[in-house]
């Protein structure tokens, strides 16, 4: 069980084929709630649904590309009729730029990756709010990062992008604080994922090179005032205290899970 008691109803994940979306998945279903994993990779999906059930918690996949309104409310439909009323939806669906550069940047990559970060951010909450304003209960939590606070953390699509998700989640949290739903983001700072690998796969032939300080140890011991990544139980633990009951005066709210990074 969590530290904080979720609140009812089914977790929808985006993302939660791998890293931050299945560590997330794994502690919601641990904290008791059935959870919804959608992902556009269906091995990695299935594979967290497998884990998930393994440990006697209840879970569905749905794959999806959440770039995509159409696959986005086709999932939310399919988890509210596999899993019940839905109480929480986790957007941790996400691509990186390699670092590129403007200058580098294809528009090809540039529209891939702000459809995936960002608008897909935004149609994952508006079909959350269909489903959990009427009950006017509910928590959402975007996975944003320390990109979205600083201009370094990432090239120029991913800083867009995650700067988005920052703003995204303060607006909505500003319209919807007095019906019942809190809406946050987290603010990761290096932590060690398959993201890089995932994301190559995902944008294909013409991927930049994955470059950037989550892939040398080095240059994090240099920036991170605890000299080292964090983990994913880390920014689980922080989504779980967000989707629970104890977080109901917590909206608008960027929780930062850095080792100090930003803090400089």
């Amino acid at each position: 069980m969590t530290a904080f008691p979720l609140v009812p109803g089914a977790a929808v994940v985006t993302g939660g084929g791998s890293g931050l979306g299945r560590g997330i998945a794994l502690a919601l279903a641990a904290g008791g709630a059935p959870v919804a994993v959608v992902d556009l990779l269906p091995e990695g999906g299935k594979e967290t649904v497998d884990l998930i059930q393994g440990q006697g918690g209840k879970a569905t996949f749905v794959e999806a590309d959440v770039s995509r309104w159409a696959d986005v409310d086709r999932a939310f439909t399919a988890a509210v009729q596999a899993l019940g009323p839905l109480g929480i939806a986790v957007n941790a669906a996400g691509i990186l730029d390699g670092y590129a550069s403007a200058a580098e940047l294809s528009p090809e990559v540039w529209e891939r990756v702000i459809g995936i970060d960002l608008s897909g951010v935004f149609y994952s909450c508006k079909r959350a709010l269909a489903e959990l304003l009427p009950r006017g209960a509910g928590r959402i939590v975007n996975m944003a990062s320390v990109a979205g606070l600083i201009g370094g953390g990432g090239g120029a699509a991913y800083v867009a992008a995650k700067h988005g998700v920052v703003g995204l989640t303060r607006q909505l949290a500003v319209t919807y604080a007095d019906r019942g739903v809190t809406i946050n983001a987290i603010n990761p700072g290096p932590i060690l994922t398959g993201l890089r690998a995932h994301s190559a796969r995902i944008l294909g032939a013409g991927a930049p090179p994955m470059r950037g300080i989550g892939g040398d140890e080095a240059a994090i011991r240099a920036v991170v005032p605890a000299g080292r990544r964090g983990t994913i139980e880390d920014v689980a633990a922080a989504c779980c205290y967000l989707a629970s009951e104890a977080a109901a005066y917590v909206t608008g709210h960027t929780l930062v899970v850095d080792g100090g990074w930003t803090a400089r």
